[in-house]
């Protein structure tokens, strides 16, 4: 970041109410105007992200997402309309961040962030504020900025729970210090199966948008003066009960990738990392898809099903003739699956029942375990549309 943007007379009439704190001011307003900052996700999180940062006159903002709006995403995702679904999310809020101002340029990128492209698009930026919902993608942009020496502001969310911090391995520890390995596969469920309270995105979202603003205007700052950032700490939010906690976390000396002696130099396979990909031991879940399904239940065919969802989501839609079992009762419910014939299992998106599964075969269940591929939501979109996708 540099110190050189001039600010216009409209410009100073807009940022009235920074120039007038002293932690901010003229100088702080330029290094805002002359900064890059690139948010990864255009959803819960990147949404308040980028209009914050919109409005508090960040001169460059990238957005990095390949998803399109949906109408489910409306709930949280306040950067985008009712008119916006079906339009590139970051299309959508392109056009909302130059609504709220116009000084400021939007870059877009339109893809998936990857190994492939990684570096090539954080290089240019100078701070980057984590705005994703999966762990390949958290573990890459660690490892990314870690290289080219980018701060992570990094924010998560589930159900009532939000998590904050700074991640910049040159000033204190990154993401791998914190959490060296991700949680086995399926394990913790993304918001679109667990669920997310709306307002909880907009809370941590303001919060990494007022640390990108610290971090820009700090070097104004030194000793006393200057703003405590949540690097090497750990801030967690329950919105259920209102409350905060805040830990310490120290950088970890033998990282593989920021520590002494580092084993991870270069950008890895994040999918297998994160085991999304079968190692070579691993036997392949057999699948069914719902055309097929269909096809056998109106001949006749009379495999078991079996709903792993929890109870308050059958009350959103329930799948025909399915037994309900909450996937954390599977294992030691299973004497009640037909271990003789077809046994189905089912959930919304097909990722928890695949996780019923593995957990099944692993407890030594020796029938036959179907996953009904995308669940619930597939059903409906390709046999029976009057049941409500969520």
């Amino acid at each position: 970041m540099h110190n050189r943007a001039e600010l216009s007379r409209e410009e100073i009439e807009r940022y009235s109410r920074h120039l007038l704190l002293g932690e901010v001011g003229l100088e702080g307003q330029k290094r805002l105007k002359a900064a890059k900052v690139l948010i990864v996700g255009a959803g819960g999180l990147g949404a308040p992200i980028a209009l914050y940062l919109a409005a508090a006159g960040v001169g460059t903002i990238g957005l990095v997402d390949f998803d399109d709006v949906e109408s489910s995403n409306l709930q949280r995702q306040v950067i985008h309309s009712t008119r916006d679904i079906g339009r590139p999310k970051v299309a959508s809020a392109r056009d909302r961040i130059k609504g709220i101002n116009p000084f400021i340029a939007v870059e877009v990128h339109n893809a998936k962030l990857s190994a492939a492209n990684a570096l090539d698009i954080i290089k240019d930026y100078d701070i980057v504020a984590d705005g994703t919902d999966n762990y390949p993608t958290r573990y890459l942009l660690n490892d990314a900025c870690v290289f080219l020496g980018k701060p992570i502001v990094y924010g998560s969310i589930y159900q009532f729970e939000g998590q904050l911090s700074v991640f910049h391995a040159k000033e204190g520890p990154c993401y791998r210090c914190l959490y060296p390995t991700p949680p086995p596969a399926g394990l913790v469920p993304s918001c679109a199966e667990g669920g997310v309270v709306g307002a909880l995105p907009g809370i941590v979202g303001a919060m990494q948008a007022s640390e990108v603003i610290k971090l820009i205007v700090a070097p104004n700052f030194d000793g006393a003066n200057a703003p405590k950032t949540m690097i090497g700490r750990l801030l967690l939010f329950d919105a259920w009960k209102t409350r905060f906690n805040i830990f310490a976390i120290e950088k970890d000396p033998n990282c593989p990738v920021c520590g002494a002696n580092p084993s991870i130099t270069t950008l890895i396979d994040y999918e297998a990392f994160c085991g999304l990909k079968l190692g070579e031991d691993e036997e392949a879940i057999a699948a069914i898809t719902p055309k097929e399904l269909k096809r056998r239940l109106d001949r006749g065919d009379k495999p078991q099903l079996i709903d792993v969802r929890e109870p308050h989501e059958l009350a959103i839609v329930k799948f025909p003739n399915a037994k309900a079992i909450p996937i954390g009762q599977i294992v030691r419910r299973q004497e009640e699956l037909n271990a003789r014939g077809e046994v189905v299992v089912i959930c919304k998106m097909g990722t928890r029942s695949a996780f019923a599964i593995r957990a099944l075969k692993e407890s030594g269940y020796q029938g036959e375990l179907l996953n009904l591929e995308g669940g619930i939501n597939a059903w409906s979109e390709q046999v029976d549309p009057s049941l409500p996708t969520y």
